[in-house]
C-alpha cells in the first residue's frame, strides 16, 4: 500500500509541512504534484520527480528532487513553485476569514510532466493551509478617511500595533495583516486608493489620511505602547517612509523593496509639498515574453533637481528597516536602501538597517506565497517582471518574515497605560 503523509495537515499558511510518501518500488522515479484552486476558479500547480530510496520512501526533508520545477533538497519546494495554469495570474488570498487554501499533493508511479486523464495519481492527501490564526477577529474600519481592516488577536491584549499596506495593485489586500494578526500584532489592513470611496489613482497623496489611521490604531484599546509600527511594500514602502518621517505615532518602520524619494505622484502634509521625481515611462523594457521591466523608469534622486524629493528619514522617531531583493526588477530597490542608509549615516541616524537577500525579487511576502515572477498588473497593459530565482527568494520569505516580527517586537514598546 502507498501512503502520503503530509504534517501537519491543517495549518497556517507561512508554517512549514513535513511530506513523506512509503510503500513505493525502490530506487524508481516517480511524480509528486502539487495543485490549489483559488477563489476565481484558477489552477496553480507545480511538480517535481524524486528517486525512492531501497526502502521505496521518499522524504521531502532529506530526499533531494531530480528534476521538475526545481532541484535539490526542498522540503516546501512544492508550496514555493506554484505557477498558474493561465500565464501572469498571481496566487492571492481575498477571503482570509471564509476558507482556506485547499491544497491538492498527489503522488503519480512514474516520470509526469503533464498529467493527462490517463493519468492517475496512486496517493492523495488534501490540506488547508489558512491566512488567519483560530481567534483572530476582522473588523471592517470606516473611520473618518480611513479605510481598511483591522485585526485584532485573540485575547484582551493589549497588542502592538501595526498599519500594513501594498503598492500600485492598490485595493484592500488583507493576507499579511491576518497572518500579523495571528503572530500577536494589532494589525490595520490600510488601503489608500483604487478602493471603496478612495481615488482610482494616485495623483495626491495627503499624508493626513495615514496620520488619521496611525491616531486610529493608536488610540484604539487593544494596541499597546506609544506608538505603532508601519509595513509595506512597493509604492506602499515609499508612504510608509514618508509616515516615518513625518509622523510622531511611527515608531518602527519596514520598507520592503521600495524607494527613498517621493516619485511621480504629489505628497502634501499641512504646509508641506513635495513634487515627485516623473516618471519615464520611455525607459520601460520589453522582455521576449511581452511583460514589462519598470527598473529604469525611475530617476536617480541624487540630481539636483531631485534634492528636494528625498525623504528626510533622518527625522523619523524610531529605526527603519529596509528588506530588499537584490533581483527586483520593479523597483532597483537595492540602490534607493543604500542611498537611504548613506543618508542615515550622514546625518547621524544610526537605527536604520538594510537586509538584502541575494536573489530574491520585488514581491517578499509572507513564507507559503509561491514565487510569483512577473503577473499582470491592472495599471498596465503587459504583465509587469518582478524578479528574483525560485528558492532563493523564497527562501528570503522565510528569512524577512521573522526578522521582521523580531524587528517590530524590540522596536514598539508595550504598555498597559490608559488610552486618552
Amino acid at each position: 500500500m502507498v501512503g502520503l503523509t503530509v504534517s501537519p495537515e491543517i495549518s497556517l499558511v507561512d508554517e512549514p509541512v513535513k511530506i513523506q510518501a512509503w510503500g513505493l518500488p525502490p530506487e524508481q522515479i516517480i511524480t509528486l504534484r502539487a495543485w490549489i484552486k483559488d477563489e476565481k476558479g484558477q489552477i496553480f500547480h507545480s511538480r517535481a520527480f524524486y528517486k525512492t530510496d531501497m526502502e521505496g520512501k521518499v522524504d521531502l526533508e532529506k530526499s533531494p528532487a531530480t528534476g521538475g520545477d526545481f532541484n535539490g533538497v526542498c522540503p516546501m519546494g512544492l508550496f514555493w513553485a506554484l505557477k498558474p495554469a493561465i500565464p501572469f495570474l498571481r496566487l492571492m488570498k481575498r477571503d482570509v476569514m471564509g476558507s482556506p487554501f485547499y491544497f491538492h499533493l498527489e503522488i503519480y508511479s512514474s516520470l509526469v510532466l503533464y498529467p493527462v486523464a490517463e493519468d492517475s495519481p496512486i496517493a492523495t492527501k488534501v490540506i488547508e493551509r489558512w491566512y488567519v490564526a483560530p481567534g483572530v477577529q476582522r473588523i471592517m474600519i470606516r473611520e473618518g478617511q480611513v479605510r481598511g481592516a483591522l485585526f485584532l488577536p485573540p485575547g484582551e491584549g493589549p497588542f502592538p500595533g501595526l498599519i500594513d499596506m501594498f503598492g500600485g495593485v492598490g485595493g484592500l489586500l488583507e493576507f499579511r495583516s491576518s497572518l500579523l494578526a495571528s503572530r500577536g500584532f494589532a494589525s490595520l489592513a490600510l488601503a489608500y486608493f483604487a478602493y471603496d470611496d478612495l481615488p482610482n489613482f494616485l495623483s495626491q497623496v495627503d499624508l493626513t489620511y495615514f496620520e488619521e489611521a496611525a491616531q486610529f490604531l493608536c488610540s484604539h484599546p487593544k494596541v499597546s505602547g506609544d506608538g505603532v509600527g508601519v509595513i509595506a511594500i512597493c509604492k506602499g514602502a515609499e508612504m510608509a517612509l514618508a509616515m516615518a518621517c513625518y509622523l510622531p505615532q511611527v515608531a518602527a518602520t519596514v520598507c520592503i523593496n521600495g524607494t527613498n524619494a517621493v516619485n511621480g505622484n504629489s505628497l502634501i502634509y499641512g504646509d508641506l509639498f513635495v513634487n515627485g521625481i516623473p516618471y519615464h515611462a520611455e525607459r520601460f523594457l520589453m522582455t521576449n515574453i511581452g511583460s514589462l521591466s519598470l527598473t529604469n523608469s525611475m530617476d536617480d534622486p541624487r540630481k539636483p533637481e531631485h534634492q528636494d524629493c528625498i525623504l528626510p528619514l533622518e527625522k523619523a522617531r524610531g529605526p527603519i528597516l529596509f528588506v530588499v531583493g537584490d533581483k527586483d526588477q520593479n523597483y532597483n530597490s537595492l540602490f534607493f536602501a543604500t542611498e537611504a542608509k548613506t543618508r542615515a549615516v550622514k546625518y547621524g541616524k544610526k537605527d536604520v538597517y538594510v537586509h538584502c537577500y541575494p536573489g530574491a525579487g520585488h514581491l517578499i511576502e509572507p513564507p507559503g506565497s509561491p514565487f510569483c515572477p512577473v503577473s499582470q498588473s491592472p495599471f498596465f497593459p503587459s504583465p509587469l517582471m518582478w524578479g528574483g530565482e525560485l528558492l532563493p527568494h523564497c527562501k528570503a520569505q522565510e528569512a524577512s518574515w521573522k526578522e521582521i516580527q523580531e524587528f517590530f517586537h524590540r522596536n514598539i514598546k508595550c504598555s498597559r497605560r490608559n488610552k486618552l
